[in-house]
């Protein structure tokens, strides 16, 4: 499995894994090279791309390794906002569309991950936290607060990198973490543990991996009161919900397939997921925001996640790889939007690499 695959990680390997690791990285995914892109590539002719409006971001490994890009919503007009020779992913939008949150291993050479913040066209960029592997980040949608995951737990902090407080698990003051590294530059991504001490080496305590500590992936309620996160705290994966301080944990999903990667929509009204509960990859599947009422929303052999909602609620975008054995000369992840009730998909992106992680920004016009 190659760098850009893994990191794309979407798929349920990837989710089992990163998560089983207690490490937190992304989303696995993403991100590109400079430049306006090509016209969008629409799978399905008929499909009206002018009605889509708006801008998403993504990461993408098109240049070598995960960076973050932007792009209108039709696909096209695509700029490069990072470039370094590290790994930056895990995006999200301030309320206002004003800045983007992220996760990036820049400042250390041991691929674990920091919180970051710059503004929507790249520039300015401050670090928020120093130490330990955090991702998977939401803003809320007051704009006051960042919930991410570290070490297999929910984590909030303000929006400057102050007042940290943990949500789920158990309280734990060290930062020795696993995480996935080609550092022997051999094409395959191994487990790696950076001990407290700041040494790395192979990882190879499987036993010692805190199945039932995983918390991952958390989304704010539109109004900032609740999150949704998924945890395998029951024995499997599913999807959960608390209030904003960690109280009143309630389990929204059950079944003995994985669900993950929820979010909510922009009314507060519905919940997205994905989950291989009918034998494929992964495909993407809405809810109620009680659980009640799930629907199938995407129905092909491969993966369909990282689902998102428009600020309008009118568009759905996500990752796929659905078109990677299809004849177009991609390897992984590409970015696709489609109606609200799985119809008129529209592939955004095309390239040799992974595109992934797709995050609308608020800003509809």
């Amino acid at each position: 499995m190659g760098r850009g695959r893994l990191f794309a990680g979407v798929g349920v390997v990837a989710v089992l894994v990163a998560v089983i690791v207690v490490g937190v990285f992304a989303s696995r995914m993403f991100p590109f090279s400079g430049g306006a892109a090509s016209a969008p590539v629409g799978l399905i002719p008929d499909r009206d791309l002018d009605s889509v409006s708006g801008r998403i971001a993504f990461v993408s490994n098109r240049d070598g390794d995960d960076e973050i890009y932007v792009m209108n919503a039709d696909g096209s007009g695509l700029v490069q906002l990072t470039e370094n020779d590290s790994d930056d992913r895990d995006l999200a939008w301030s309320p206002d569309g004003g800045r983007i949150v992220f996760a990036s291993d820049r400042d250390n050479d041991v691929e674990i991950h920091d919180i970051y913040v710059m503004n929507a066209d790249g520039s300015g960029v401050e670090q928020l936290t120093d130490g330990c592997s955090n991702g998977h980040l939401t803003w809320s949608p007051d704009g006051e607060r960042i919930a991410f995951t570290s070490r297999g737990d929910i984590y909030v902090m303000d929006a400057d990198g102050s007042g940290m407080e943990q949500l789920t698990g158990n309280p734990s003051e060290s930062c020795a973490s696993v995480f996935f590294s080609d550092r022997d530059g051999d094409g395959y991504n191994e487990l790696y543990v950076m001990n407290t001490d700041g040494t790395v080496e192979l990882f190879t305590d499987y036993d010692s991996l805190d199945w039932d500590s995983a918390n991952w992936h958390p989304s704010w309620s539109p109004d900032s009161d609740h999150i949704v996160f998924q945890s395998r705290r029951d024995g499997d994966w599913e999807v959960y919900v608390m209030n904003a301080d960690g109280t009143g944990v309630e389990r929204l999903t059950d079944n003995e397939k994985i669900d993950w990667w929820p979010v909510w929509s922009p009314d507060g009204g519905r919940i997205l997921f994905t989950s291989n509960r009918d034998g494929h990859d992964g495909e993407i599947y809405v809810m109620k925001a009680d659980g009640a009422g799930v629907k199938r929303l995407t129905d092909n052999e491969y993966n369909d996640s990282g689902p998102v909602l428009s600020p309008d609620g009118g568009r759905i975008a996500f990752s796929s790889y659905r078109d990677d054995y299809g004849g177009l000369g991609t390897d992984g992840y590409e970015i696709y939007v489609m109606n609200v009730d799985g119809s008129g998909v529209v592939r955004l992106t095309a390239n040799e690499h992974s595109d992934a992680g797709p995050a609308w920004s608020p800003l509809f016009d």
